[in-house]
């Protein structure tokens, strides 16, 4: 408890939070106008009848035409999270606002929108604002831990990441790299030549698992730091490359391994920022220690210490639940599983009238994008949300006594399509919650995994 203590007493230098601050806006003001520039806001949000919920938040819905103020809120909550202005109101909003997006519409779930919602909530209880903000009147020493917060969200990001490749489908069968990987021909240079070798399938399995597992540790260690951002580097870069649809994830990514740096890098940083655009930063500059005021007058201790808790535990969930994961999918959002599996789906739905033997065969896209029904085909509780969606619109219709059958069949990592649902289950009789779906049929066959 001495040890602790006197840890929780340690100070640093706030400039690493400044910089990491300022950058984290940046990247969620350009993401949010990325969003907006694509049109992606129509599309997934405004232009579907209907949208797939997380389990408890159903009433998380898009807003019409008003979804749009809320990315234009979400957007200057970051702006002000930049310049640390409100701080602590505007990384309040910033949290609520991206979160709620997010959560709006399941098919669109990426593990980096998680990681965005995860950082924001985390920097809460951060006094990111210490410095070289509008809110700084001084330049205040902040708790080291703080600092070490973000380090542990990254270590435990990339190790379970790191641990979910662990499996005999990705490290044995190089899947679904094999399968990814000899598309990219049209990639210059290495297209034609290395990325249509078997070897290299295995190269970049093994090397993906290695990197994860290993890559935190050695930002942690002050002699192979520089190495290993530039590892970061690569890595991140070559993924954006070769998989364009991840987005943010591998900018995001390099950015916040910035933090694993000593505090006179991320000074450097803020001086060349005060260069570049010719600030004076005029307000005292003179340390002063902020850290007993806001260890012993805060709760962001056991809040943090409960956040990390809650991060190390809710990726193991997968393990109370019988089955293949990867098939299930029960306890697979959530975890840091990026990128592991390569699914795909034809699932079409009969809704039948028991009263008089009336039946109806679906036309998904009469209901959903073609992007919902891709997504929806091979995941079960989409698929279960979708049947009681058929269920209660087919009864606005007029149909009394209702059962929904859906015929299924899923391909995972390139084995042949199995059925995936059993034919014979009424689906809108069974109820959304989170036991085990034993109304998936087993997978046939085995994937040997760590996690």
């Amino acid at each position: 408890m001495k040890s602790i203590s006197d840890y929780l007493k340690q100070e640093a230098s706030p400039d690493s939070l400044s910089v990491y601050r300022i950058g984290f806006g940046i990247l969620v003001m350009i993401s949010i106008l990325r969003f907006w520039s694509n049109g992606w806001i129509e599309s997934l949000y405004l232009e579907p009848d209907f949208h797939f919920s997380f389990y408890g938040f159903s009433w998380v819905k898009p807003l019409g035409i008003y979804t749009y103020l809320l990315f234009f809120i979400c957007f200057f909550s970051a702006l002000f999270v930049m310049i640390g202005y409100k701080y602590r109101y505007a990384i309040v909003i910033l949290f609520l606002s991206f979160t709620y997006i997010e959560m709006m519409d399941k098919t669109t779930y990426l593990n980096h929108y998680y990681l965005v919602s995860s950082i924001s909530f985390l920097m809460i209880f951060l006094p990111c604002a210490s410095y070289f903000s509008v809110d700084s009147k001084t330049k205040k020493r902040v708790p080291r831990w703080t600092i070490d917060s973000l380090k542990i969200l990254l270590l435990i990001v990339y190790f379970y990441a790191g641990l979910a490749k662990v499996n005999s489908d990705w490290l044995i069968h190089a899947q679904p790299l094999k399968i990814w990987l000899k598309t990219k021909y049209t990639i210059p240079i290495i297209g034609e030549t290395l990325l249509q070798q078997n070897f290299s399938y295995y190269l970049f399995s093994w090397g993906g698992m290695i990197y994860d597992l290993t890559i935190p540790f050695l930002l942690l260690y002050s002699p192979t730091r520089v190495f290993a951002f530039i590892m970061v580097i690569i890595f991140h870069v070559l993924t954006r490359i070769l998989f364009p649809p991840i987005g943010m994830f591998p900018y995001i990514m390099i950015f916040s391994c910035i933090i694993f740096f000593e505090g006179n890098t991320h000074k450097k940083i803020i001086d060349k920022i005060k260069k570049i655009f010719r600030l004076n930063f005029t307000r005292s500059e003179n340390l002063i220690s902020d850290v007993n005021r806001f260890t012993k007058n805060n709760f962001a201790i056991p809040v943090v210490s409960l956040f990390f808790i809650f991060q190390i535990l809710f990726p193991l969930r997968s393990i109370i639940y019988p089955g293949e994961l990867f098939w299930t999918e029960q306890g697979y959002r959530f975890s840091w599983r990026v990128m592991l599996i390569e699914k795909a789906g034809y699932t079409t739905f009969k809704v039948i009238d028991n009263s008089n033997g009336n039946f109806e065969v679906v036309n998904n896209l009469d209901y959903l994008t073609p992007f919902q029904e891709k997504q929806m085909s091979f995941q079960p509780d989409m698929i279960l949300e979708y049947a009681h969606y058929l269920g209660n619109t087919y009864k606005m219709k007029g149909f009394k006594d209702i059962s929904v059958y859906a015929e299924s069949y899923v391909t995972l990592n390139g084995r042949p399509s199995q059925r995936f649902i059993k034919k014979n289950i009424d689906l809108f009789k069974i109820k959304l919650d989170l036991k085990h779906k034993n109304w998936i049929i087993p997978f046939n066959d085995e994937i040997k995994s760590l996690l």
